[in-house]
């Protein structure tokens, strides 16, 4: 198998704990500096393997022999050769949508592969790479997990996995996914000692343990060390000693970072390190320059928005957060963001609507999250507050629905209705 050096994409850091900048007040009077989204995920592995390009053979497929022998054998055959075929082309097909962002095609093409060929590990892989690029985690999960079973030496899906795993999910296992996370990574190392990605990804899901340790530290430099032009591995050895308090030896990676990033994954990886460093608005010139490159970048958009979120430049932020939704339609976090954008607004029913959006991709934690302050009961604290009863009455009852038994969500909603 190839090395990962032609890989050299961001792979995303550990979960990030936002602690902002300073709480800002809004209408409704809550904090709008607390959880904004974290881990945004930094992530593109390369497209799975396919014999066949969509419009052009790359490689000779097998063909059925021509030799006499039974009827039903030579059918079965030629039936077997065909199916193989259209799994080629369908994986093909997948790569060619995936590159093209056209997601809801590349999943669909991908999806296909596995109806002729249920256990293709390349196209598990496949659909996990492109809920990995909408941040689709559980999802990914699931498909990645199954790429790694019916294909335990695929040191991509590992790899992939272990990205995958230090995502935050709320209401999950996270001490196991984390868990899980290091021992795929440590796994992959096994499997390909010289692989500077998977180095990198034992020194991630290590530190994602709160393993702070000569291990962390060595495992990046070993990554630095394989593949010197591997930007995202100076990144996370420039946190990993910045939490070391070698914040003098950190400042040159970063540098260094900067200057090898030739796409807009790892800028924005080293954006997202800028804010988990509280630094906000030096992660901007950062993102207008991955922005440069990639325009419609779901993840350069997010982080942008959210800059501007927490910097309480709200106006500035709809644009960037719209144009996110728009690349990735079935995300949560873009529309969660969104909605919380209008909210700050006082845009009550473009912040009810969004919110409707974003929980159609919730997961149970989510749903929770979209029924609090920063949800549906801050759009009917707004509509309140505007002397709206009604509507008021209308975004506390959905708050209750994904959020039952929550008396102080009854009590602002029997509040409404008495009005």
């Amino acid at each position: 198998m190839k090395t990962y050096a032609m890989l050299r994409v961001a792979l995303t850091f550990v979960a990030l704990c936002l602690t902002l900048l300073s709480t800002a007040t809004v209408a409704f009077g809550q904090d709008v500096g607390a959880d904004v989204g974290g881990g945004a995920g930094i992530f593109r592995p390369r497209n799975p393997e396919a014999k066949r390009s969509a419009t052009k053979p790359t490689t000779p497929v097998t063909k059925p022999s021509t030799r006499p022998g039974p009827r039903s054998n030579r059918g079965a055959a030629a039936a077997a050769a065909a199916a193989a075929e259209r799994v080629e082309d369908m994986l093909a097909k997948g790569n060619e949508f995936r590159d093209a962002r056209r997601f809801a095609e590349a999943e669909e093409a991908y999806q296909g592969a596995l109806k002729i060929k249920p256990r293709d590990a390349r196209a598990a892989y496949g659909l996990g790479n492109v809920y990995t690029d909408q941040q689709r985690w559980e999802n990914a999960e699931m498909a990645y997990r199954n790429a790694a079973q019916w294909s335990p030496s695929n040191v991509d899906a590992l790899v992939a996995l272990s990205v995958v795993l230090v995502q935050p999910m709320t209401g999950a296992d996270n001490a196991k996914r984390l868990a899980d996370a290091e021992g795929y990574a440590r796994r992959a190392v096994q499997l390909q000692p010289k692989n500077a990605v998977a180095w990198d990804r034992l020194g991630v899901a290590l530190q994602s343990r709160g393993s702070f340790t000569n291990e962390t530290e060595q495992a990046y430099r070993r990554a630095v060390e394989l593949d010197p032009q591997f930007a995202v591995a100076y990144v996370h050895l420039g946190r990993v000693l910045k939490r070391l308090g070698r914040s003098n030896d950190a400042a040159p990676l970063y540098d260094q970072a900067i200057s090898l990033a030739k796409e807009a994954a790892t800028l924005n990886l080293v954006a997202e390190s800028l804010q988990g460093e509280q630094q906000w608005e030096q992660s901007g010139p950062v993102l207008k320059r991955a922005l440069a490159l990639e325009e419609r970048n779901s993840t350069t958009l997010l982080l942008m928005g959210r800059m501007l979120v927490v910097l309480k430049r709200y106006q500035e932020a709809e644009p960037y957060l719209k144009t996110s939704t728009e690349v990735s339609p079935r995300a949560f976090q873009p529309f969660n963001l969104l909605g919380r954008t209008y909210l700050a607004l006082e845009r009550y029913a473009d912040a009810e609507v969004t919110y409707e959006r974003a929980a159609t991709f919730a997961s149970v934690g989510d749903r929770k999250q979209l029924a609090g302050a920063f949800g549906f009961q801050g759009v009917g604290d707004g509509y309140l507050k505007a002397k709206e009863h009604s509507n008021a009455a209308r975004a506390y009852q959905r708050a209750l629905e994904l959020d039952p038994g929550n008396k102080e969500i009854e009590h602002k909603l029997s509040n409404a209705r008495s009005r």
